[in-house]
């Protein structure tokens, strides 16, 4: 098992650079997504594009190298130094420039978290484990094709959890369907999701607040004694989620809270308290 494992591993990581690779070469919108990067402020906004390119291209041809028989140890442990470097590239945009995207996967912006530098720890212990791969892929399929199918699922599926930039195309269809078969106009805890709404449309937060909202309703949840309504928003011509605490308990107006979260760094960038002070904990007051 473990050498089928080793095995497949220059396939899955192969698979990544490639695609990785694909963002920084041929994508409209590379030279956006690296001055969105970290690189940006470590190498200046001039050489951030250049060494963007360069990186899609190291890629490229390694992934390409890992895919294409037969697979040498000097691959792999390549692949294992890039999978360090990329470690180490996270962890310093993450301390450095925590505003940066991380323009791995997507151009779409992302900033880095926890889940980035997952998915660069398991491709170096992918990288790692193909340094012992006796045999290529391709004969470790041949030989165990269902073991073999599955295990590779198994590891592109972690991939794609651990990468935020990917959410899109699997998270938010998830949370849509989860909104159609659980009903949530419904709502958590008795009080229907309808009366909330109509108690903080009717707020002065909603009402200071409403020119920034984009869409109704896209989530709520309930905590405690409070209910919280978020809104997709725009704020300083950058995407918001605009999070409404609405006490379940107080049905005035005026108990309603607002916080408008940046969606790139979760900053919150203002929030309102209440006009009146209702029961619970209070919401400080952040200027733009």
């Amino acid at each position: 098992m473990v050498d089928m494992l080793a095995a497949l591993q220059p396939l899955v990581v192969g698979a990544v650079l490639i695609w990785s690779a694909r963002v920084k070469l041929v994508s409209r919108h590379a030279a956006a997504t690296a001055g969105r990067s970290a690189l940006a402020p470590l190498l200046g906004q001039r050489r951030a594009l250049t060494a963007y390119r360069l990186l899609g291209g190291v890629e490229l041809t390694l992934g390409a190298l890992l895919l294409l028989p037969p697979v040498r140890r000097l691959e792999a442990v390549a692949a294992t130094v890039l999978a360090a470097g990329f470690l180490a590239y996270l962890g310093y945009s993450r301390r450095a420039a925590p505003t940066s995207s991380c323009g791995c996967l997507s151009a779409a912006p992302s900033p880095v978290t926890g889940r980035s530098l997952a998915r660069a720890g398991l491709l170096l212990v992918a990288g790692a484990l193909a340094w012992t791969a006796t045999d290529g892929w391709s004969a470790a399929l041949a030989g165990r094709p269902v073991a073999g199918g599955v295990v590779l699922l198994v590891e592109l599926a972690a991939v794609v959890a651990l990468s935020p930039e990917l959410d899109r195309f699997w998270l938010l269809p998830l949370r849509r369907l989860r909104a159609r078969l659980t009903h949530p106009l419904r709502g958590g805890a008795g009080l229907p999701l309808l009366a909330t709404v109509q108690q903080l449309q009717l707020s002065d937060a909603y009402r200071r607040v409403a020119p920034l909202l984009r869409s109704d309703v896209r989530e709520h949840w309930d905590d405690g004694d409070w209910r919280f309504v978020g809104h997709a928003a725009r704020y300083q011509g950058r995407p918001m989620t605009a999070v409404f605490a609405v006490p379940l308990a107080d049905r005035q107006p005026d108990a309603v809270r607002v916080a408008v979260v940046d969606d790139a760094t979760g900053h919150t960038m203002l929030s309102l308290a209440a006009t009146a002070p209702p029961a619970g904990p209070r919401l400080p007051v952040a200027p733009a």
